[in-house]
């Protein structure tokens, strides 16, 4: 839901979307939503208490830093930038990828603690949050074209209130 989330963000912020932005989002979101089950897993128990400390705090960060930046954008007396980045591409891709996989990273550990195989979890986990993304950057950009600059607002503390709930919820838990 993290992944749908993000892409809407990315689908309100993209001017023209291509089908190249579609699959490049929607690629890294579901790659990534794979590979950090397997690398939980993988890591198992011996770093889980390191990871699982500060994982929500990573997350955390990275959205907010995303979202203050739209926020900022959306505040400049200009409206919208003329180039606000693409959210599909180098650093910004990366960084959304893992803010929005950080919770995976988490289910992995949990499941070499069980002692299940995480390969068909990882695949399922992988294709549904790349599905998810299409639809999510799809939906964006209908209401991006709608929305004008008041995308970079809504998207901004979309953002900002995702990073939010993940802190959140992972304090909650260890209370």
């Amino acid at each position: 839901m993290d992944a749908f989330a993000v892409s809407i963000v990315a689908g309100l912020t993209i001017e023209q979307l291509t089908h190249r932005h579609v699959f490049r989002l929607s690629f890294h979101f579901g790659l990534f939503q794979f590979m950090m089950p397997v690398l939980g897993w993988l890591a198992g128990r011996s770093v889980a208490e390191h990871v699982g400390a500060y994982d929500h705090w990573v997350a955390f960060a990275l959205l907010v830093t995303i979202g203050g930046k739209m926020l900022w954008e959306f505040r400049s007396a200009s409206g919208v930038p003329e180039n606000r980045g693409d959210p599909t591409r180098g650093l910004m891709l990366i960084t959304l990828s893992v803010a929005t996989s950080m919770d995976a990273l988490a289910v992995g550990v949990s499941m070499a603690f069980l002692g299940i195989s995480i390969w068909a979890p990882s695949v399922v986990i992988g294709i549904v949050a790349a599905g998810m993304t299409v639809t999510g950057i799809l939906f964006g950009t209908r209401l991006g074209r709608r929305g004008g600059r008041w995308a970079l607002l809504v998207g901004g503390l979309v953002l900002i209130g995702i990073g939010a709930r993940i802190l959140i919820s992972h304090l909650s838990d260890r209370s």
